[in-house]
């Protein structure tokens, strides 16, 4: 830390803030990591940060440490600070001047995988730099043996793209015109790059602004003491709540289906160790890295523990470092969750940071059962295709095809919502067949996709996309072998599946399990897809809460009529007779297979 910074600490310990001031500069930290969102999605080239949302904004302290975050992406924001910590260790504070950005996507400086690109710039107020503004976004492509990077038979980082170190990007505000002729062109996408690279510098610009004129109202010592009480004041609330959880050592894993080399699965084991105020999330027991790209590096894995476990502890206190102190990690070093050089990652975030969540979910309903709900679908199901133009051009295109939520203690499950890893939108289909030679033709609800259970868990989808010209497609997927799974007695919900619909009728299933039994790794990479063949996707629910048989029969009836369940659902798995001529329930029947049931051990 330089002097400035020191002096300036000094002065911290001298102020108070008074709760009116307080509240207003807290609502301005949070109003800037906001502006810097709107600004990116509207100043943004790319749909997959124009539509689809797939970004992140951030506010630092002087220290590098969380100060407010927009409502983006969890798996970026927790980890963002390592990549500011990455950057400033290259480029000491006291080298740094107004007008400076700089740039890193290097998955073990920081990063997670290579298409989320971060961007930092300091903010100066008084000749000092006052705090530090992040972006973080996925870019649609930065080179690599597939579309989007996704080269899932790889084995080594350098076949999924542009790796970069911390750099100089702006000098004083002047882009440096080398490294960009470099990034441009290592891009399937150069047409995006330029204005892309223009709205990240432009929110970060809107919140220097806007810290500047908090600064000249108030005063930069102010602001300094502020951002120290709101973080300990997030502090306090997470540590009250950590401290009404009963204290114990709770455990429980999940899994990828595979890393795309191995058919066996590859599990992680968690830890929680509440004791107190607070917890220890311990991975010991979990395996080495795996040869195929789903390693997830540090700052990737301490991201997906963090948010997964701010989802039960205290979403509602302002988001910042205070949310983070309570809570320590433990990696192995030789472990697929502590990535090193030159161990590929591309699916780090889409896949492997969702089964954190999952177990972490699961070792948290031990502890407090009542508040946790049956696990998502625990998968991004990230897709990437190349397409051919008609004027012989090629382009890119992405979608999220989302699943259900698990049920919850009050209610069931979301149906088709994005992990919680993402907090994206799917690509609108509009804007897909604006842009791309594609067409749309099914997202749609998933009859039985649910896991069953006193609240069912949410419902995934059908999605179906036909290739209007030469194309090949991408994709990790998971949670093929078996569905996510439910918590407090709710059951498991549906296999996912890829599928490719032949010209001629043909259904292929190019990824999980088909009807005969056969397995195919869901992680692809560049399988052809000819004009008029169509892309089939089958997401899964999310996982049950509860006893199925516990379920109110009017609403197992209602699920049916919805097409949510179908009637051999409603009485396999919820006791539930219904007389599919008139729709109706048959009570007697009903009563008598939920009474069989529950007296037939498990």
């Amino acid at each position: 830390m330089d002097k400035k910074v020191k002096v300036d600490a000094s002065v911290i310990e001298q102020t108070r803030v008074d709760p009116v001031t307080f509240e207003v500069l807290r609502s301005i930290f949070e109003y800037a990591a906001d502006r810097m969102s709107t600004v990116l999605q509207r100043a943004s080239f790319s749909p997959i940060l124009a539509d689809m949302v797939d970004f992140s904004n951030a506010i630092y302290d002087s220290e590098a440490k969380l100060l407010s975050q927009a409502a983006n992406c969890p798996i970026h924001l927790a980890a963002m600070k390592f990549s500011a910590e990455a950057i400033i260790a290259r480029y000491p504070r006291e080298q740094m001047q107004p007008g400076d950005v700089y740039v890193v996507n290097d998955p073990y400086q920081g990063g997670t995988h290579i298409n989320d690109i971060t961007f930092l710039m300091p903010i100066f107020f008084d000749g000092d730099i006052l705090g530090f503004a992040v972006s973080r976004g996925h870019w649609m492509d930065l080179g690599g043996g597939a579309a989007g990077g996704q080269a899932f038979g790889g084995t080594h980082i350098a076949g999924e793209g542009l790796r970069l170190p911390p750099l100089k990007l702006y000098e004083q505000g002047q882009v440096r015109e080398d490294l960009l002729a470099i990034i441009v062109n290592n891009t399937r996408t150069p047409h995006f790059v330029k204005g892309d690279l223009q709205a990240h510098v432009g929110c970060l610009k809107a919140a220097q602004q806007e810290m500047e004129r908090a600064a000249e109202k108030y005063g930069a010592a102010t602001l300094r003491a502020a951002m120290k009480q709101l973080q300990e004041y997030t502090e306090r609330i997470v540590r009250k709540s950590i401290a009404e959880m009963p204290d114990g050592v709770y455990e429980a894993e999940d899994y990828a289906d595979t890393d795309g080399h191995s058919d066996k699965p590859i599990p992680i084991k968690v830890k929680l160790i509440i004791k107190g105020s607070d917890i220890t999330v311990d991975f010991e027991g979990t395996g080495p890295m795996v040869k195929g790209a789903i390693n997830s590096p540090y700052a990737n894995t301490a991201s997906a523990t963090l948010y997964s476990l701010q989802f039960f502890l205290a979403p509602y206190a302002p988001q910042n470092q205070g949310m983070f102190e309570p809570i320590t990690i433990k990696l192995p070093d030789d472990c697929w969750l502590n990535a090193k050089w030159p161990a590929p990652t591309i699916g780090c975030t889409t896949l492997t940071s969702c089964k954190i969540t999952s177990a972490i979910w699961q070792a948290l309903a031990k502890a407090c059962p009542e508040k946790v709900t049956g696990s998502t679908n625990a998968e991004c199901n990230w897709f990437v295709s190349s397409v051919i133009a008609p004027d012989g051009s090629t382009d890119v295109f992405s979608d999220l095809p989302a699943g259900g939520w698990g049920g919850t203690p009050y209610a069931d499950g979301m149906n088709v919502t994005e992990d919680p890893l993402g907090n994206c939108m799917n690509m609108p289909a509009e804007t897909a067949e604006l842009l791309f030679p594609i067409a749309y033709e099914a997202f749609e609800l998933r009859t039985d996709s649910g896991g069953p259970g006193r609240h069912r868990g949410g419902l995934g989808a059908i999605f179906k996309v036909r290739y209007l010209a030469d194309g090949e497609l991408s994709m990790e997927s998971a949670r093929t072998f078996e569905g996510s799974p439910g918590v407090n007695g709710g059951q498991r919900s549906d296999v996912q599946r890829q599928i490719k619909l032949h010209t001629d009728g043909r259904r292929e299933v190019i990824g999980g399990l088909d009807e005969a039994g056969n397995w195919k790794s869901p992680l692809l990479a560049s399988v052809p897809f000819r004009y008029g063949e169509t892309f089939m996707f089958e997401s899964t629910g999310g996982g049950g809460w509860g006893n199925p048989l516990e379920r109110n029969v009017e609403e197992v009836l209602d699920d049916v009529l919805d097409e949510y369940i179908s009637a051999a659902a409603a009485k396999r798995h919820y006791g539930v007779v219904i007389d599919e001529q008139t729709m109706t329930v048959d009570q007697a029947a009903t009563a008598k297979l939920r009474e069989e049931t529950r007296a037939t051990p498990a």
